[in-house]
């Protein structure tokens, strides 16, 4: 076969970003960031570091033995970036984050696979294959690369080198089949796996440049208000409970955490009041003041304080009583203003997104019966993610799990019962408030009410 498919393909070397070699005394090299000791150099290595030190280094055959094992050696490192080239046309690159334990294999001929975990996405103008369980991601540098991981093989030269660097990596497997016989794996979906990897320190997020409370969106754009834009309406007051008086009579802790249980039968006959409503709200979510956090140079950030911790004070979550049954209150969807500790109306009960909103509460509860009241959480995801990258979905979900806990304990203690449910109708949310999901979306729920005897 001739012509430009069957040209010989280039190894192209670069460092890491952030890496480099200083050397030192003759034979001796120290490469950084990573404080990785060099000795034994011969003069031909040393030639090569202080080649990569000045830009990339590219072979079009196999370099000297003394080269490329110092080149392999970097590579299993995570020091060197390493990008596949025909001519002038890069291919693919591997592009470390941490060093891998094996060396590269010699391209042969396999038929694999993409992993079931390896995602394709576009990031700046790159479009990269990414997999929570490898050490590299792989940036397809042409649409003949993306073709075939698509399963041509029209360039086997190309077939062969890129499906043995895939296999290496941890981004193709052999056999399909293979990661679905083993339950630890099996038992992981890709976007948990993703979500459990990409919201974690770990290999990405040790460096802590692009991970955490980095403020990003500081000077691009304007911190979203603690406090949301209210539903039109009344605002409907509710009782304000008296503390003072609950802190001397109220159940002790202990035995509130012991007594605690999830309730799945609520007695209509008798339903929660309104006077109960408001205090289970009022000692759970309500808004007790607002601080601000300013710096030189960046946007004032609102800080709220509730009785339930938020990381760094954000308070992003809103509670949407959906209420069937409760005395003193009209059947319908209110929003609860924190600030105020009120209700807003924000649809009626029998809207067909509430409806949909409140089915799936039924397969919580004992017989499908339907709450007295569900409390629908929601997460006005900017307040985390313009100070957090990367993490602040995780976070949300842990104020979800802390923001359950002090309903399930409050309600134990005021004589009410409450089951968290485990998921929620995300969309007919956004139906029912109108809301843009990016904005503000569901995220939990918490059905409460009188328990049946």
């Amino acid at each position: 076969m001739t012509g430009p498919s069957r040209t010989a393909l280039r190894n192209v070397y670069t460092w890491r970003p952030g890496s480099k070699a200083v050397l030192g005394a003759p034979g001796t090299a120290t490469v950084l960031p990573a404080k990785r000791r060099l000795t034994g150099l011969v003069p031909m290595q040393g030639g090569v570091l202080k080649a990569l030190n000045a830009g990339p280094v590219a072979f079009d055959a196999a370099p000297p033995p003394p080269v490329a094992d110092l080149l392999r050696d970097l590579l299993s490192a995570g020091a060197l970036e390493l990008a596949v080239s025909r001519g002038e046309t890069e291919l693919y690159r591997l592009r470390p984050f941490r060093s891998v334990d094996s060396t590269r294999p010699e391209p042969r001929h396999a038929d694999g696979v993409l992993s079931r975990f390896t995602v394709l996405r576009r990031t700046g103008g790159e479009v990269v294959a990414e997999n929570p369980r490898s050490w590299c991601d792989v940036v397809i540098g042409a649409p003949s690369v993306a073709a075939i991981l698509a399963g041509g093989r029209d360039d086997d030269l190309v077939a062969d080198s890129l499906w043995s660097d895939l296999l290496w990596t941890g981004h193709a497997v052999l056999d399909a089949d293979g990661e679905e016989s083993d339950f630890s794996a099996a038992a992981w979906s890709p976007h948990e796996l993703w979500f459990h990897r990409r919201s974690t320190v770990g290999d990405r997020g040790t460096s802590w440049a692009h991970f955490g409370p980095t403020r990003w969106a500081d000077g691009h754009f304007a911190p979203v208000p603690a406090s949301p834009e209210p539903y039109p309406g009344e605002s409907i007051p509710l009782p304000v409970p008296d503390l003072d008086r609950l802190s001397q009579s109220d159940v002790p802790l202990a035995r509130v955490v012991e007594d605690r249980v999830s309730v799945r039968s609520f007695d209509d006959a008798a339903p929660m009041t309104v006077a109960e409503l408001g205090e289970l709200l009022y000692r759970c979510a309500r808004t007790r003041n607002v601080a601000t956090l300013e710096r030189s140079g960046t946007a004032v950030t609102e800080l709220p304080s509730r009785p339930y911790p938020s990381g760094g004070s954000l308070y992003e979550l809103e509670i949407y009583p959906v209420i069937r049954t409760v005395d003193g209150v009209a059947p319908a969807m209110y929003h609860y203003d924190s600030y105020r500790h009120a209700l807003r109306r924000v649809a009626d009960i029998d809207d067909p997104a509430v409806n949909r909103l409140l089915s799936p509460a039924a397969l919580t509860l004992a017989d499908g019966e339907l709450p007295q009241v569900m409390l629908a959480l929601a997460a006005r995801a900017g307040r985390m993610m313009w100070t957090y990258e990367q993490m602040a979905y995780a976070v949300i979900l842990k104020h979800v799990g802390v923001l359950t806990q002090t309903l399930y304990l409050t309600a134990t203690a005021m004589g009410l019962g409450g089951v968290a449910q485990g998921y929620g109708d995300t969309a007919a949310f956004a139906a029912a408030t109108g809301r843009d999901e990016l904005e503000e979306c569901n995220v939990g729920t918490f059905v409460v009410g009188r328990p049946r005897v």
